[in-house]
């Protein structure tokens, strides 16, 4: 699509991102007696969760991003005292897509590139992937993340058979490592022996809708996981009984461990890179869109008021109103009265396209949210409208402005994440995150906050030995170029939180790492 303006340009590159392999302080063999586990056993350590646990960064599930997950690297310091192996099921490449039937069914990953016109972004990495899943890998792991899993997934039979892939039925990330078609996530982790553990799962039942602006459905008082769709918030009492089971099942042979409860969402640059007034205009610009739109301000919205159709607050939270400088984006907004078929008549006389268009028209406040991926978006021209303007009479370059995607010609609801979708979004984290707690507290495990420890990073960073780790896209550190799942560094700092909850919790001294050892984003010009 044709791009009408650049709404937005990432900071400029500092030097610290250049990509290194992580490096360990502590010698094993020098310190084997010196740090200790305290009444924790880590003998057999196993990993259960979703991407998070996966190692899945930029976008994608590859080597380098596996052998850089938090698990990974708490094992390496579990082998400090009297920790054993830790197995993943590693994919075949660093590209990150998967195969099947030779057919490529997910996307490879992102690394940092420049345009054309040289500026810095992310893009995908070009190739072939080689990680077919059909071709299983042997376990027992002790590492069974699963890309995409929510909290029920993790006990459903055939979440991870080869067959069901294709039709979305089952996990490809699960099919190539489950040992057979019927087996359950936590089947496979319990079958690794564990004596400890960590289990971080919860955060895909919210974050589906919250990545995707709030467009699936709010399933509070739906016990039925199997009627959800990909994008749904998991009732809480649903995920209050499959994690109670998760526990259960993880501490039957006495096994300890920890559990990591789910951040918020404001705490990812996924949602707070874009700003809210992401539109820049010049002066002449801004006049001319004002024009387009004073009908709308000065009689259709004070007239709906007057009749009683929306309120007097509604009818000034709908105003549009440009000026030169940076502007509010242009939204249409769900929660809001429809008012589509009532401007089409009398008084108004709309014609039914530009009524629709009107329907639930506002502009974005401070308080919206706007995912990463609605860069892509803004500013490009909706060719359809154009050719309808044009048909009514109106000279291309008029039409054009017009038809600008969040200016003119309102972006859709899955476009922003509105504080009514956020509202629905904090309370059922709040109500995954008590259960989390009251579980953690009932069976003695450790109970990790990684909702206080990303906010912190969020809100100004976290000091390390080599700068200040934040949540800033691409050159902040903390987070690989999806801009939701941690970088190696990030997965460093989420490592380090954990250790110390399990040191508070068990009396161990497992040290932490330093996370300035580890990459931040992949620089490459090898992309399109």
């Amino acid at each position: 699509m044709k791009k009408y303006f650049n709404y937005i340009a990432l900071p400029a590159l500092a030097l610290g991102l250049v990509a290194c392999e992580p490096e360990f302080d502590n010698d094993i063999t020098e310190n084997q007696d010196f740090y200790t586990s305290g009444s924790a056993d880590f003998s057999s350590y196993v990993s259960v969760g979703n991407s998070l646990t996966a190692g899945f960064a930029d976008g994608a599930l590859y080597i380098t991003g596996q052998e850089n997950s938090y698990p990974n690297i708490m094992a390496q310091q579990f082998a400090l005292a009297g920790g054993g192996s830790f197995s993943q099921p590693l994919v075949s490449d660093n590209l990150g897509g998967l195969t099947l039937g030779g057919m490529q069914i997910t996307e490879n990953r992102f690394v940092l590139a420049t345009d054309a016109e040289g500026n810095p972004g992310p893009a995908r990495l070009t190739g072939t992937p080689t990680t077919e899943v059909s071709n299983i890998v042997a376990g027992p792991f002790n590492n069974v993340g699963v890309p995409g899993a929510k909290s029920f997934h993790l006990v459903a039979p055939g979440y991870g058979n080869v067959a069901g892939v294709a039709t979305g039925q089952a996990n490809p990330y699960f099919a190539r490592f489950a040992s057979s078609a019927n087996t359950t996530v936590m089947a496979e982790a319990v079958a690794a022996n564990p004596t400890f553990f960590s289990l971080w799962i919860g955060n895909n039942d919210i974050l589906g809708f919250a990545t995707s602006g709030g467009a699936g459905a709010d399933q509070a008082g739906n016990l039925d996981p199997s009627t959800y769709g990909p994008n749904d918030i998991t009732d809480p009492n649903v995920f209050a009984s499959v994690y109670s089971q998760e526990v259960a099942a993880l501490t039957s042979t006495g096994a300890q461990g920890a559990l990591i409860n789910i951040p918020d969402v404001t705490s990812i640059p996924f949602f707070t890179t874009v700003p809210s007034q992401a539109i820049p205009l010049d002066e002449e610009t801004a006049a001319t869109l004002n024009a387009s739109f004073a009908a709308y301000n000065t009689q259709v919205l004070p007239g709906l008021a007057s009749f009683g159709v929306i309120t007097a607050e509604e009818a000034a939270a709908r105003q549009i109103n440009f000026s030169a400088g940076a502007n509010f984006i242009t939204i249409q907004d769900e929660d809001l009265t429809d008012i589509s078929t009532i401007v089409q008549g009398a008084p108004f006389n709309l014609d039914p396209i530009t009524a629709a268009l009107l329907s639930q028209l506002r502009q974005t406040t401070n308080d919206d949210l706007i995912p990463l991926t609605t860069a892509g978006v803004l500013g490009t021209i909706d060719e359809a409208y154009v050719g309808f303007l044009v048909s009514q009479g109106l000279p291309v370059e008029q039409a054009g402005l017009l038809a600008i995607n969040g200016v003119s010609r309102p972006l859709q609801d899955q476009f922003v994440l509105t504080t009514q979708e956020q509202a629905l979004v904090t309370a059922a984290q709040t109500q995954y995150n008590a259960t989390i707690q009251a579980l953690a507290s009932a069976n003695g495990l450790a109970y990790v906050d990684a909702r206080t420890a990303l906010q912190n990073v969020a809100n100004g960073g976290v000091a390390f030995s080599g700068g200040i780790l934040s949540s800033q896209f691409v050159t902040g550190g903390a987070f690989s170029l999806d801009g939701v799942h941690p970088s190696p560094r990030g997965y460093a700092f989420t490592a380090n939180a954990v250790i110390s909850a399990i040191n508070n919790t068990y009396g161990s001294t497992i040290p932490g790492v330093d996370i300035g050892d580890y990459a931040t984003v992949t620089i490459s010009n090898d992309v399109n």
